[in-house]
C-alpha cells in the first residue's frame, strides 16, 4: 500500500461540514453583538439539555471550570473529600484541588473506567462527593455508584467530558447524577473552536446555582449574591456546538463503525488488545485506545509511517510532580500503572476513511509480522 499520512483527529472536515449553518449564525451574532450570555448560549444550552435527557443546561467556559462549579454547587470544599479515577486526565482531580477538597483515587477496572468493586472501600466520613469518569467514550458503571452514594449520602458528578452522546442502559451519559460536566474542546465528540464547557442537571435550583456561579455570583448585573467565578460559555463557541450538535449521533455512530474496522482487522494480531466495550454501554470511541506490553516500539513505527498516535495516559495523576505532595508512590494504583506503560490511542474521528484505517492496520500487522 502506497504510504499516507493519517492525523490523529481531523477538525477540518468538522468544520466543513457545518460551515453552510454556522456562517449566518455568526454574522448574527456580529449584528446583535450578543457576544456574552446571547442567543446562541441559550439556544445550545436548551439543545443540549434536551439531547442529554436533562432539564437544564449550563454553559461555562470548560471542562475544568464544569467541574469545579458543579462541586461548588454541592457545596463541596475544604475538608471534604472526593473520590474519583485514577484513570483520567488531571483536570478531573484539579477541579477537586482548587476548591480546597482532597481527591481520593480508585483504580481502574477493565474498561478503564472506575473499578465499582473497589469504590465503597474508599468511602470515609469526608466523603462529599463522587466523580466517575466515562473515560474515552465509554460510561461508567453507574447504577452500583449512584447506589453506594444514595447508600452513604454522598453527590455524584460525572465527569462526561470524553463521552457526548454515550449511552448506559439506554441513558444519555450527563443523565445519571446530581450534575454532569461536559469539556467542548476542539478535539471532544462535541468540540468548539476553543475552550468550552456545559453542565447539565435535572435539579432547578442547582441549575440556578450553577447560573450565578459561572457569573460573578451574580443573577442580576451589578448584585453579587454569592463569591462567583467569570466562567461563561462564550456566544461564538455557543453558536458552533449548536450547529455541531445536529451531526453529533451521525459522527459518533461513524466513530463506532471505524472502531469495528479496527477490531476486526486487529483481532488476534500479536499481544494486542483491543478496546471492549461493556454490556451496559453505547460506546461512542472519543478514542480508539489498544494495548501492548511492545507500545513505544509500536508507537515509533506508527509515527515513522506518519500516523498520528497519542497516549491517554502517560503519566497516572498519582505519580505527577503537581502530586508530589499527596504521598501517592508508584504501586499504589497498579492497573492504572500497567495501562500507561501499554495503553496507545490510535487515531479516529468521524470522518476517517476505508484507507485511512487499512494503512493504520497493515503498519501494526507488519509492525508484528
Amino acid at each position: 500500500m502506497e504510504c499516507m499520512k493519517v492525523p490523529f483527529i481531523d477538525l477540518q472536515a468538522q468544520a466543513s461540514a457545518i460551515r453552510a449553518d454556522l456562517d449566518p449564525m455568526l454574522e448574527a451574532l456580529i449584528q446583535s453583538c450578543g457576544f456574552v450570555l446571547g442567543q446562541s448560549v441559550s439556544d445550545f444550552e436548551a439543545a443540549f439539555s434536551a439531547y442529554s435527557d436533562c432539564d437544564h443546561g449550563i454553559g461555562c467556559a470548560s471542562g475544568l471550570d464544569a467541574l469545579k462549579l458543579a462541586l461548588r454547587a454541592l457545596d463541596v470544599g475544604p475538608g471534604d473529600e472526593v473520590i474519583t479515577a485514577a484513570n483520567t486526565f488531571i483536570a478531573t482531580t484539579l477541579a477537586v484541588s482548587s476548591i480546597g477538597a482532597t481527591p481520593v483515587l480508585v483504580d481502574m477496572d477493565t474498561y478503564f473506567n472506575l473499578d465499582v468493586e473497589k469504590l465503597e472501600s474508599a468511602i470515609t466520613p469526608k466523603t462529599k462527593a463522587i466523580i466517575p469518569v466515562h473515560l474515552y467514550g465509554q460510561p461508567a458503571d453507574m447504577d452500583p455508584i449512584n447506589a453506594l452514594a444514595a447508600k452513604h449520602g454522598i453527590k455524584v458528578v460525572e465527569d462526561a467530558s470524553q463521552a457526548h452522546g454515550a449511552r448506559y442502559k439506554g441513558r444519555r451519559a450527563g443523565s445519571m447524577s446530581d450534575i454532569a460536566a461536559f469539556s467542548m474542546y476542539p478535539g471532544k465528540n462535541l468540540g468548539a473552536f476553543g475552550d468550552a464547557g456545559v453542565m447539565t442537571t435535572r435539579d432547578e435550583a442547582l441549575a440556578e446555582q450553577l447560573r450565578v456561579l459561572r457569573n460573578y455570583g451574580s443573577n442580576r448585573k451589578y448584585y453579587h449574591q454569592v463569591l462567583g467565578e467569570n466562567s461563561r460559555l462564550d456566544s461564538m463557541q455557543a453558536a458552533v456546538v449548536l450547529c455541531k450538535l445536529k451531526h453529533l449521533d451521525d459522527w459518533n455512530s461513524r466513530r463506532r463503525a471505524a472502531a469495528a474496522k479496527y477490531s476486526e482487522q486487529l483481532a488476534g494480531v500479536g499481544d494486542l488488545h483491543v478496546p471492549k466495550t461493556a454490556d451496559f454501554a453505547e460506546h461512542v470511541f472519543h478514542l480508539y485506545v489498544v494495548r501492548t506490553a511492545r507500545r513505544d516500539d509500536l508507537l515509533a513505527q506508527l509515527q515513522a509511517n506518519d500516523i498520528g498516535c497519542i497516549i491517554h495516559y502517560p503519566v497516572p495523576i498519582h505519580l505527577q510532580e503537581a502530586y508530589a505532595g499527596m504521598g501517592w508512590k508508584p504501586g499504589d494504583f497498579p492497573e492504572t500503572e500497567r495501562a500507561a506503560d501499554e495503553i496507545c490511542s490510535l487515531p479516529i474521528f468521524p470522518h476517517i476513511s476505508d484507507e485511512q484505517i487499512n494503512h493504520v492496520c497493515e503498519t501494526i500487522r507488519g509492525f508484528y509480522a
